[in-house]
């Protein structure tokens, strides 16, 4: 509970300091990325554009942010809703290896989740944000590590955005919110396919 209370005070701070960040838009081309998931497995947007009707591409903090442990146990819980839909999931995230497979344990995640290690998929799809000083220190006396979460210094988390993106590779619905509490449900993502 006291974590849940220190996440909601912050979540004042990144709203405003997320403010200027756009993300895409809907009806706008996806751009096409390339990444390693946990399974060792070479993942592309296009192939996987081309086996399946859809993609839902979300982007998540880390392994320490119980809202993103939340929403991909609740991805991971209704799997077969969205497979039977023939949706492709993949998750993006900057944590390093080891911090996916914690996000793995925690969750049961058993869809691609791939590591942003130089943060070129936020950036193409424009979800990424630099933790300012004071909140990069803030976080980490609250035993939150960006640094040795992500495995480097650039103290970059992505606003925990979620896209369908379409076979033509275009972007059909976008959840982009600065408040990283509020996230797309299974059931929004349903109705949008």
């Amino acid at each position: 509970m006291k974590r849940i209370i220190l996440f909601t005070a912050l979540a004042v701070v990144l709203t405003l300091q997320t403010k200027a960040q756009q993300g895409l838009k809907a009806g706008d081309k996806a751009p096409v990325f390339t990444g390693v998931d946990q399974n060792g497995k070479i993942v592309t947007l296009k192939n996987a554009l081309k086996a399946h009707r859809n993609v839902v591409l979300f982007f998540y903090r880390g392994q320490w942010c119980p809202y993103c442990n939340k929403h991909i146990k609740e991805l991971q819980d209704s799997l077969n809703l969205l497979t039977d839909k023939d949706v492709y999931v993949i998750g993006v995230t900057p944590e390093t290896k080891e911090n996916i497979d914690k996000t793995i344990k925690k969750t049961s995640a058993g869809f691609s989740i791939l590591q942003d290690k130089d943060d070129e998929i936020m950036k193409a799809y424009q979800v990424n944000f630099m933790m300012d000083e004071a909140t990069f220190t803030k976080y980490k006396g609250y035993g939150i590590n960006l640094e040795e979460n992500n495995g480097n210094t650039r103290h970059t988390l992505p606003v925990p955005a979620t896209y369908i993106i379409d076979r033509t590779g275009k972007i059909k619905y976008v959840h982009f919110d600065p408040n990283y509490q509020k996230r797309a449900s299974v059931k929004l993502l349903l109705s949008k396919l």
